[in-house]
């Protein structure tokens, strides 16, 4: 089996819109959240999230790439090109056939769908749709057309597990170069599920925060006082490759993919399981797929929303896996860059990796008194980042539906 590593990254965030300026915020604790411009909140009980301010896609785009595409794929688009970049590979030296794209994506062309409908509704006897609606909206969207901006022409497809797929998305893209199947995969995830339908909808789950009078304060994990996550938007891609491909021409590469596992609660549509049984399994299944013990990974970026169900889960089953090692410290980095749904993977990861390449646990920030059903000793880092050897580090996305994935980086 083939070695998989990182070779390029790149993010589109509110926390930054570019690696480094992401990282920064990450490690000094700048959160983006503030209240939303992008519609009339008066109608929803949360009036806030981690909105990428001023996005103009013109500055990054033509013209036609941004009529055909929703927002959610035009960050796609952008964060791979960052990523592509950045990797600096020559797709004119090698097979199209040999590059792919998976992508993963939690609510696709939601922006699209929303506006669409809305004039229909509004469009009398004679309502006209936009004829690019139906490919803007389709969840397989921003893979695609990564690949028709790029010219890659290998495996290409999406990966939908709510919350989860990202993940989902770079564990089959390092599956399918550890087995000979591609040379380079394009991979990471997209969302924009910064609108009424969506906030509207996640406000009657009651899985947001409501804390408007202090945005950059409302997400707190772990903390006793949590009532829910900051909704966000955006991409994270990352350029994964065989290991002796990307040595041979001579490539940047930042860590190796250890390995990746997934598995399902079969416990509730949205709640994960209390004892946090599937995400214990998938953290061991990731671990043996590494060839790695508990003792080896530095450093968890825990999944944790800051919501009062899925962060004690989460702590349980990371306390049974790890059994509250002191070398291993645990951080809910979400804190800073809210909840990017499907694109949550995808920027933890660059976050994992980060933290491998610089020695930096980036801070958990706004814990202030840890809710006392949290298990003990999981070296949580509040509020200020830590500098140690990082030589593993793992991450965790749990999604509606009982979806877990996890993702084990390495320094190579």
């Amino acid at each position: 089996m083939k070695r998989v590593v990182v070779t390029g990254m790149g993010v589109v965030s509110a926390t930054g819109m570019d690696i480094v300026g992401f990282w920064n915020n990450i490690v000094e604790g700048n959160s983006p959240a503030k209240a939303i411009t992008r519609f009339n909140t008066d109608k929803f009980k949360t009036h806030f999230a981690t909105q990428i301010a001023d996005f103009n896609a013109a500055q990054y785009l033509d013209r036609n790439e941004i009529k055909r595409s929703d927002l959610y794929t035009q960050y796609a688009l952008i964060a791979a090109s960052q990523a592509i970049t950045d990797s600096g590979f020559d797709i004119n030296a090698m097979s199209p056939f040999d590059i792919g794209v998976i992508f993963g994506t939690a609510q696709g062309g939601m922006d699209t769908f929303e506006h669409q409908y809305k004039e229909f509704a509004a469009g009398g006897f004679e309502p006209h749709f936009n004829p690019f609606f139906i490919p803007k909206t389709l969840v397989n969207m921003a893979a695609g057309l990564i690949s028709i901006k790029f010219g890659f022409m290998g495996v290409n497809f999406s990966t939908a597990s709510a919350c989860a797929s990202a993940n989902t998305a770079i564990m089959d893209a390092f599956n399918y170069i550890k087995f000979g199947k591609a040379k380079i995969i394009v991979t990471g995830g997209s969302d924009a599920p910064i609108t009424e339908a969506s906030i509207g909808g996640y406000n009657s789950l009651k899985a947001l925060s409501t804390r408007n009078a202090d945005p950059t304060k409302a997400s707190r994990p772990f903390d006793v006082e949590r009532d829910g996550f900051v909704m966000g938007e955006g991409a994270g891609v990352l350029v994964l490759e065989e290991y002796e491909h990307a040595k041979a021409r001579g490539a940047h590469i930042y860590c190796e993919i250890g390995g990746a596992a997934m598995t399902s609660d079969a416990y509730h549509i949205t709640a994960t399981h209390p004892e946090g049984k599937g995400a214990v399994r998938a953290m061991q299944l990731a671990l043996e797929d590494a060839g790695l013990n508990p003792s080896d990974i530095g450093f968890v970026n825990a999944h944790a929303t800051s919501t009062p169900v899925g962060d004690i889960s989460e702590a349980k089953a990371i306390k049974a896996v790890f059994n509250g090692q002191e070398n291993l410290h645990v951080s809910a980095t979400k804190s800073v860059t809210g909840h990017l749904l499907g694109a949550a993977g995808a920027v933890e990861a660059i976050i994992a990796v980060k933290a491998i390449i610089d020695g930096i646990v980036p801070p958990t920030i706004n814990t202030q008194t840890i809710d006392p059903e949290i298990p003990k000793g999981l070296n949580i880092v509040i509020n200020n980042a830590i500098e140690k050897r990082v030589d593993a580090a793992l991450s965790n996305t749990f999604g509606f539906g009982g979806h877990n994935g996890v993702v084990i980086f390495k320094k190579i």
